[in-house]
């Protein structure tokens, strides 16, 4: 008969089944890709490790979700996995640039989420693009997920991978595929939908009647280069996570996949700036020719009323010797040659384009 295999936690992490915390979305033990049941994360853990230890290459593992914890939470769990510390003072501050480090035989990625707002009409205070942020704690058995932001919850990835115990059995190495792919799919459906947004705002651009809204175009372009900034920062990380040693070679592949998604996310998202860059000053150059056009017209008139303003300041004088002042058809004569002038003046601005 084989003997149980008891791998032995520190005591005060032993003594309390599950952290004081309100963040914990979910904890599971996965055992051939199915849930297990367990008391609490220092349970959960203890039999996983117990398996492993018994079954040579198992696969099973322990993965806690958490939305936005405080510092005990982490800590806590930071015993009970032997987290270091480093990366746990950056999933309790969040706002981290997206990388991929290693500690020791543990890995550390932080993923930026994107999401899409939805809203009426794009204004110079639209927002369009709210970003988070995703931790992961990947170790040899277990998986620590750290979100923040109300945006990109990891339940369907969960769900998904629950209803397939193939795709849980690949282990932490899997999970971690499945989230990065899922935060992949959400930059490309974000990316499709900016795309749509910048096609009407260039239709609008070179519509016959502009609103010429230069802050419209403008608070696009900021969203642009916000998604920019959460989405191009993670290409490297990425392209190197097949490298690590902690990766299974089986499970490499994958991950390549999810750089190629990535990369061909990058490449729109760029040329989308670059789009965005243009309309802008295709918007500002609209603004100052229509301006310059409006100016025109008001010259064109101006000069068109300069000429009877002149003649009737001279009649207006009050001389006694002014040009057929004494004549019957004065008057008349003076009125047809300031229309006629008029006239003459206005069909040559119009055929010069001014008007």
């Amino acid at each position: 008969m084989r003997s149980r295999v008891t791998h032995q936690l520190p005591q005060q992490v032993r003594e309390i089944r599950v952290p004081p915390a309100d963040s914990i979305v979910e904890f599971g033990a996965y055992v051939q890709g199915k849930k297990i049941a367990s008391t609490g994360i220092a349970e959960a853990l203890t039999l996983v490790r117990e398996h492993n230890k018994a079954a040579d290459g198992a696969n099973a593992f322990v993965w806690v979700g958490l939305h936005e914890p405080e510092a005990p939470e982490v800590e806590w769990l930071s015993e009970v996995f032997g987290l270091h510390p480093l990366a746990v003072e950056d999933a309790v501050k969040a706002h981290q640039r997206p990388k991929v480090e290693r500690y020791g035989d543990s890995l550390f990625m932080v993923l930026k989420t994107i999401a899409y707002l939805d809203h009426d009409e794009l204004t110079a205070t639209s927002e369009i693009i709210a970003t988070g942020e995703i931790m992961v704690f990947l170790g040899a058995d277990f998986v620590v997920t750290v979100r923040h932001g109300r945006h990109c919850p990891l339940t369907v990835v969960r769900e998904k991978l629950e209803d397939k115990p193939k795709l849980m059995n690949r282990g932490p190495a899997g999970v971690l595929h499945a989230i990065s792919d899922h935060v992949v799919d959400q930059y490309l459906q974000v990316a499709d939908l900016m795309q749509l947004e910048l096609e009407e705002v260039e239709a609008t651009v070179f519509a016959d009647v502009s609103s010429r809204d230069i802050n419209r175009i403008y608070q696009l372009k900021r969203e642009m280069l916000e998604m920019k900034r959460a989405i191009t920062p993670l290409l490297a990380p990425l392209s190197a996570l097949p490298q690590r040693r902690v990766i299974p070679s089986e499970m490499r592949e994958y991950f390549r996949d999810v750089g190629d998604h990535l990369s061909r996310v990058c490449e729109q998202v760029e040329s989308s700036n670059e789009l965005c860059s243009s309309i802008l000053q295709a918007a500002l150059a609209r603004s100052n020719a229509l301006a310059n056009e409006d100016m025109r017209k008001i010259s064109s008139w101006v000069a068109i009323l300069a000429v009877p303003t002149m003649i009737a300041g001279i009649y207006g004088m009050n001389f006694d010797f002014m040009p057929e002042t004494k004549q019957v058809w004065g008057y008349p004569a003076v009125l047809a040659v300031m229309i006629t002038t008029c006239v003459l003046l206005h069909r040559g601005f119009r055929r010069n384009g001014w008007l």
